[in-house]
């Protein structure tokens, strides 16, 4: 069981193996391993989506195990990389593998010179017989989709891009391969993270006036071909993307809170319907 909270309870694994798409998981658990863990990771993050639409409507945002579940699981939503990942490290720990939670430094698209940002995002630790292994449901624009060993400077094959980790002293920087260009995602090191560190820094991204997620709309999506991309920002408008693997990138604006409401349901496979405010928030977009 892992050191900050109790595992999924039985009783929830089958739902969300039926969420995930594993129906053969519902009765009859799988064993854990490096072969089911590729097979949970890239089921969870084809199926629930990264979304930021409470903080953005200005609803509270919770880590416990029940609230994860009740909202990624049953009500069919998605939710931030702390969400997403304290829900993934449950199921995990409920299957038997050892976990430990790690904090990131957000790199993307930062200027070089840019001063060094907070521990914002999390991410996992798992450890195999093979050796300790890196997950992360929860990057938004580019989710990991699958199972990264802990090896620097090794470039890895994912179900979508080639991932890579680059040393950058005592701490690894996690680096995405998008057509011929390497981009950076973060920096971390192994330094175990406790809920409470999880808990102050969602709580910043959810009420900080100048929090990005506040402000704007940043939804994705890996399907097995291609990512959806959502973003809007406050009277900045909004836009879908689809990035096809191996092939070219589709953009169009979104004219209308109606219409994000249709890409939100139709590309990112998300129940809106307890979000009764959600059309007057997102005129804050236009």
């Amino acid at each position: 069981m892992s050191v900050m909270d109790a595992p999924v309870l039985d009783s929830d694994l089958a739902a969300y193996f039926r969420r995930i798409g594993m129906p053969g998981a519902e009765t009859d658990a799988p064993a854990p391993g490096l072969a089911t863990l590729r097979r949970i990771v890239a089921g969870h993050a084809r199926s629930i989506s990264y979304e930021n639409l409470d903080k953005f409507t200005g609803r509270e945002v919770r880590l416990d195990p029940a609230t994860l579940t009740a909202k990624l699981v049953h009500r069919a939503r998605g939710g931030g990389c702390f969400e997403q990942n304290m829900l993934l490290r449950g199921v995990l720990d409920a299957l038997g593998y050892t976990t430990t939670g790690l904090a990131a430094r957000v790199l993307w698209n930062r200027d070089a010179g840019a001063p060094m940002p907070p521990r914002s995002h999390m991410l996992l630790q798992v450890d195999l017989p093979e050796g300790p292994h890196i997950v992360d449901v929860g990057f938004g624009v580019l989710t990991l989709t699958g199972v990264l060993a802990l090896e620097p400077d090794v470039e890895q094959a994912t179900p979508h891009e080639p991932f890579r980790l680059r040393p950058d002293g005592r701490a690894l920087v996690m680096e995405a391969r998008t057509g011929s260009q390497w981009r950076t995602l973060y920096r971390f090191d192994l330094a175990e993270q406790y809920l409470a560190d999880y808990e102050v820094s969602s709580w910043y991204n959810a009420h900080h006036p100048d929090s990005k997620f506040v402000n704007g709309l940043l939804i994705g999506r890996p399907d097995s071909d291609r990512r959806f991309t959502l973003k809007g920002t406050k009277s900045g408008g909004a836009s879908l993307a689809v990035h096809h693997l191996g092939g070219p990138s589709e953009r169009r604006d979104l004219e209308s809170p109606a219409a994000v409401r249709t890409a939100l349901e139709e590309h990112f496979l998300l129940d809106l319907s307890e979000l009764p405010d959600l059309d007057t928030a997102l005129t804050r977009l236009f």
